[in-house]
């Protein structure tokens, strides 16, 4: 579980970098997914730095997704979106309202009912079928974001965040489905090659989501996809449990988890929709809102 929330605060704060670098390029003519943008934000030194962040984060989601259960791994990647939000706060300057604190009090809560209700990893390899379904996923993926240039920005976003999650959750369940490491079984096995298009696509699709709009409302919907999908994966077919006579509290905390990182984006994009439109020059911070200065009080 360490290792989970450690990976969780490497991608939260990859976030952040990742926005701050997409929105300093120069946007491609498409309304979608741009391809060239990935390129041009990788000139910017905050984007290779959240690459790096990502690359640490998923060794040490790989080295929990092999010991604890997959919903456990998931409810401990929502709360990326917590340390979003407060790394976004301590770089942008912004400011959380007592409500975004508590909806991060209550990711930390679930987090630990998690903790305290998750059994050891399922030993089951799951079917052979499980292994191909995994990779139609990943190209369903890439489909996702072929078409999401057709909707309006905040539609687009929430449907590309969901895309990149969906994504990333088809790497996870593919990790755990790596039974072998040896040559050349590994080759043969298609859990590798959805794992490769899977985190690919993911990373593409989230990229294309930041650069245009909210980062919280991506982030999102990155969050519900990556969670549910793997979290039921793991229970049908890979025989993921709870400890007994626990299971109300792993549900409750997967819940309270997941249930906190959706309301940090919900207010998160009302800030994002009600205000003011910046003043032509002013500093925006990486969800696109003006950051307003503090004004000295007048005298009377």
């Amino acid at each position: 579980m360490v290792c989970a929330l450690a990976s969780a605060c490497c991608f939260g704060t990859a976030s952040v970098l990742q926005a701050i670098a997409a929105r300093a390029v120069e946007a491609g003519s498409g309304s979608g997914v741009d391809p060239v943008l990935l390129f041009r934000a990788l000139r910017q030194w905050r984007y290779v730095a959240g690459l790096a962040l990502d690359g640490l984060g998923f060794l040490l989601q790989v080295i929990a997704l092999r010991s604890i259960p997959l919903y456990a791994v998931g409810a401990a990647l929502a709360a990326s979106l917590a340390v979003t939000a407060v790394v976004a706060a301590g770089l942008l300057g912004t400011r959380l309202t007592v409500v975004e604190w508590a909806a991060v009090a209550t990711v930390c809560g679930g987090l630990a009912m998690i903790a305290l209700a998750s059994g050891p990893a399922g030993n089951r390899v799951g079917p052979a079928a499980l292994r191909w379904s995994l990779l139609g996923a990943a190209l369903a993926v890439l489909l996702v974001g072929v078409f999401a240039g057709r909707f309006p920005q905040g539609p687009r976003t929430l449907l590309l965040g969901l895309g990149a999650g969906a994504g990333f959750g088809v790497v996870e369940v593919a990790v755990r489905m790596i039974d072998s490491l040896a040559v050349p079984r590994l080759f043969t096995d298609p859990a590798l090659y959805a794992l490769l298009l899977g985190g690919a696509a993911g990373f593409l699709l989230l990229t294309s989501a930041l650069r245009g709009g909210s980062v919280t409302v991506a982030t999102a919907g990155m969050i519900v996809a990556e969670t549910a999908g793997p979290a039921l994966t793991g229970v049908i077919w890979l025989g993921d449990r709870p400890r007994e006579g626990l299971q109300w509290l792993a549900v409750t905390g997967f819940a309270a988890a997941v249930t906190g990182a959706l309301a940090l984006a919900r207010f998160g994009d009302t800030r994002d929709g009600t205000a003011a439109p910046p003043p032509k020059g002013a500093p925006a911070d990486a969800c696109g809102t003006a950051v307003r200065r503090r004004q000295p009080p007048q005298r009377q």
